[in-house]
């Protein structure tokens, strides 16, 4: 099944994934009543320039791949938006949630 915007399909990342020496941006978009799914999530780099989007998972999981640096998570929604920043360092997994 294909939503469209051609990004893979996301799914939770569990705590214990090897990152084969990775950046990896993770987590989840909430509402007030849990987990929001379809939410296109936008990654921005430090001059918040776009850089890539993937469309968050039903239970609202999303994840890139980056390098080390400043980055926002953007997340759009017809029930909201919503965005957080990480800075990212040595290879592993980042956890950033986004509330709408």
């Amino acid at each position: 099944m294909s939503d469209g915007c051609g990004a893979p399909a996301q799914t939770a990342t569990p705590a214990s994934l090897d990152t084969n020496g990775q950046v990896v941006v993770t987590g989840k978009v909430t509402g007030s009543d849990g987990p929001v799914g379809g939410a296109y999530v936008r990654l921005l780099n430090g001059d918040g320039e776009f850089v890539g989007e993937v469309q968050a998972s039903p239970e609202g999981d999303f994840r890139f791949y980056a390098a080390a640096g400043d980055w926002t998570v953007r997340a759009l929604h017809a029930a909201g938006n919503g965005e957080a920043s990480v800075t990212t360092g040595e290879p592993g997994l980042y956890e950033v949630p986004i509330s709408i």
